[in-house]
Order: structure tokens, then sequence, then C-alpha cells
């Protein structure tokens, strides 16, 4: 064999591994991103003690995460449009791992909660980034839905195992683990990008200065607005103040981006029929989800009196469900169309909230817990995987930055929406102490009924094979 020989049979090789790694990193990299929204709840009680925190000053550990990541996530993804996706996902990845270290070591509350807001704006940079060079890296169909299967598993899994990991380092070593875990994850993703990626291209433009403001401003004001509403009511003045000038500031953003040449989000990302129906699914899957873990939480604590750990691992299931669903769905896609899997994924999980709706005084969690959480898991992630295909399948190149972040914005916003929502059905435990006097039927059964007509909107967004299938080929 000639040299030349011997560099074409191992170039397919070195390809395959390079693609393997690339998708290693944006996935590992995803799941803490994902993992930090939920890691640091459980190690808030020992948080509060050590730093003596009112229940008031603890909530802005999680807030202040959710308001930079939610807040910038738009001007992120357009970021790395402008600037190059390998770029932004370094500086993001490296802001998160310094932010991390910084919550991790803080001797007062003030700078772990300056910690937190980084953390936010570091994920803010990298998720959209880390999406679209997953985008760009595989442009086989096949290689495709691997990528994205194994993606969504990680996105999905991630705030699920967030609850076990935090109960374990929390019992085990202590809260501030939480934090450091991130540190040496972000230093070898900071070192291996430019290894395993190529240098991103730069998209050609004008500064959309007025767009990248209003959408910081808008998306900032309405997490705060419903997170607000979530704690102290809808009729709260700043609930309505911040949920009010929040909408009109969005409004402005969506002129702004019909007039400008150059726009941070394009609207043709909306003008396909079926990627704005997949949008609108999984705004109202991210609420169902997000305001249930929150009460099957409360659930396991304050009636079955688990404590972080066990509660922690009572999501197991769920997490071990949506890895191995997530797995087989590439398979499935062979035969069914990615909007029939969407179909069949929203009906498991809208059947598993409304099994979880009968929980009441006598509820034990291997009769009432365990097997909703199965089901709920089976439907994630084989919902996930279709959404997020159909979502980015047919996304341009230039435009997989903004296409991310929407996608990662709808997922935030809808997770702060339905909690907000549910929290006023069956009430708030900021004032019914002890979790005594709340519905918890009531907001499994609203759970359920958003995932309901999430598989309404997911049945109308059915197309043929073909049509499926030239979708796929478009991009």
């Amino acid at each position: 064999m000639t040299a030349v020989q011997g560099q074409r049979a191992t170039s397919p090789m070195r390809g395959k591994l390079l693609g393997a790694l690339a998708l290693a990193l944006v996935v590992a990299c995803e799941f803490m991103l994902q993992l930090d929204t939920t890691i640091v709840n459980v190690a808030l009680p020992s948080i509060g003690l050590e730093f003596g925190m009112s229940p008031a000053a603890l909530t802005w550990v999680t807030h202040g995460f959710l308001l930079a990541f939610g807040g910038l996530l738009l001007f992120g993804g357009w970021l790395g449009d402008v600037l190059g996706h390998r770029r932004v996902f370094v500086a993001g990845m490296a802001l998160f791992a310094v932010a991390s270290l910084l919550g991790g070591l803080a001797p007062n509350g003030a700078t772990l909660i300056a910690g937190r807001v980084l953390q936010g704006v570091g994920a803010a940079l990298a998720g959209p980034a880390g999406l679209a060079l997953l985008i760009t890296s595989f442009s086989g169909e096949e290689e495709r839905r691997r990528a994205f299967a194994v993606y969504s598993t990680a996105a999905g899994a991630g705030l699920a195992v967030g609850l076990i990991l935090g109960g374990l380092l929390t019992s085990a070593l202590s809260w501030r683990w939480v934090m450091l875990i991130n540190v040496p994850v972000g230093v070898v993703a900071v070192v291996a990008t430019g290894t395993v990626f190529p240098r991103s291209s730069r998209r050609a433009g004008r500064f959309d200065l007025s767009g990248a403001g209003t959408s910081i401003a808008a998306m900032t004001l309405l997490v705060f607005g419903f997170v607000h509403a979530s704690e102290y009511g809808w009729a709260d003045p700043w609930t309505i103040l911040t949920l009010t000038c929040g909408g009109g500031l969005l409004a402005t953003f969506v002129v702004i981006e019909k007039r400008i040449s150059s726009p941070m989000v394009p609207l043709t990302l909306f003008a396909d029929r079926i990627r704005a129906l997949a949008y609108a699914n999984l705004l109202l899957l991210a609420a169902s989800l997000t305001s249930a873990w929150f009460f099957l939480t409360l659930f396991l604590q304050d009636r079955l009196g688990y404590g972080p750990l066990a509660t922690g691992m009572a999501f197991l299931p769920l997490a071990v469900c949506v890895f191995a669903v997530s797995q087989f769905v590439p398979t499935l896609l062979r035969r069914l169309p990615a909007t029939s899997i969407a179909v069949i994924g929203l009906a498991l999980v809208a059947s598993g909230m409304f099994w979880l709706s009968r929980l009441g005084r006598e509820s034990s969690y291997w009769g009432e817990v365990f097997g909703p959480l199965a089901m709920i898991g089976v439907g994630v992630g084989a919902a996930l995987v279709a959404h997020n295909l159909t979502v980015m399948a047919t996304v341009a190149p230039e435009q997989a930055g903004a296409a991310s972040a929407v996608l990662q914005a709808i997922l935030t916003v809808g997770g702060s929406i339905g909690l907000a929502v549910l929290v006023a059905i069956a009430g708030s435990p900021q004032v019914l102490p002890g979790g005594a006097a709340l519905d918890f039927g009531a907001a499994f059964r609203t759970a359920g009924t958003l995932c309901a007509v999430a598989t309404v909107l997911a049945f109308l967004m059915r197309t043929s094979r073909a049509q499926d299938a030239a979708r796929s080929r478009a991009s």
C-alpha cells in the first residue's frame, strides 16, 4: 500500500473520530448547561444556612441564572452567526467555567448570586453556538438524526439528573461542588474546541443594535414577569408592569426585525408552518414539564417525606427512559415521519401527567409515581428528538445560531410560563407553607392539558414520508 493509499484509508476513520469527538463535546456541554438549571435547587437549604440568606434572597440564586440565560439567548445566537459559532462557543464556555469557580468559592450570598448571573450569560452564549456547531458538523441525514438523538438525551435527561447529582454532591461533599463540578468540563471544552471544530465563517451584515437592545430587554422582562407571577400572583403590580413592558418590547422587536436588512432573528424561520408548530409544541412541552417537576418535587418532600437525595433519585426512571428512547428514535425515523413520532411522544407525556393527577394522601412512590414517570420519560425521549429534528433539519447554516437560540429561548420562557400558570391554579407554596393545601391534582391535570393541546398541534404537523424525506434532504 502506498502512502497516498494509506492516507485515503485513514482519512474516513479520522473523520469519524472527529465527528464523535465533536458530538461528545457539544453534548457534554449542553448536558452541563441543562444540569445547572436544577442542580442548585437541591442545595438551596444548605446555602441559606451557611450564608444566613432569607428565602427571598435564596430565590435569586435560581432567578439570577434564569434571567441572564433567558434574556441573552437571542442575542447569543445572533452573535454566533455573526462572529462565528466556534469563537462564541469558546467564549461562552470559558465564562461559564470562571463563573462556576466564582460561585463555588463565594464568601457570601451576593458573590454567589453574581456567579450565577455570569453563568447565565455564559450559557446564553454557549448554548445556541453549541447547537449550531452540531448542525453544521453533521450534514448527512442519518448522521444528523443520531446527533440530534444524543443531543436531545442530554437536554431531556439533564434536568432530571441535576436533581440526582445535586442531592449526591450536597449530601456527600458540600453545596459548593454543585458549582465547582462545572469548572473542569468548561476547561476541557475550551481546550478541545479548537482541535475538534474548524474555524466558523462569519456572516456579513450590519450590527443590529436596536434589535439587540429590544430583544435583551424584552426577554429579561418576560422571564422576570413570569417568575414573579409564580411567587406573587398575576395581579401583583410588578407582574403586570414587567409583562406589559416585556410584551410591548417584544412586539417592537418583531417590527424592527421586519424592516432591517440583517435581522438578529430572521422571521423566515417562522414562515414554515411545520417549524412554527414545532416551536409552539416545544413551548407547551416546556411549560408542562417544568411546572410538573416543581409540584412533583413538593409532593415527594412534603407528602412522602423524602430528603434531597431521595427526591433526586426518584426522578431516575425518567432519566433512564429518556436516554433509552432517544437512542431508539433514529432507527424508528426510517419507518415513520418525525411528526408522527412527535404525536406519539406528546400523547404519552399527556397520559403520564393525567396519571399523576390521581396523586393523593394515600399515594405511594411505587404505586402512583414510578409508572407515570417512566411513561413521561418515554414520551419526552421521542418528542424531543422529533421536534428538534423538525425545527433544525432545514435551517440554512447562516441561520443556525438564530434558530437554535429561538428554540432554547422558547424552552426557557415556556418553563417560566408553565410554572406561573400552574401555581395560579394549584396554589403557591409561599402562600401555603408545607404544601398542605396545594391542589396537586389540578396542577398535573393542567400540565396534561397543555401536552394534550401540543398533541393536537403535532397531529396538524404530520406529513407524508415523501414530504418528510424531502424536508430532510433540503438541509
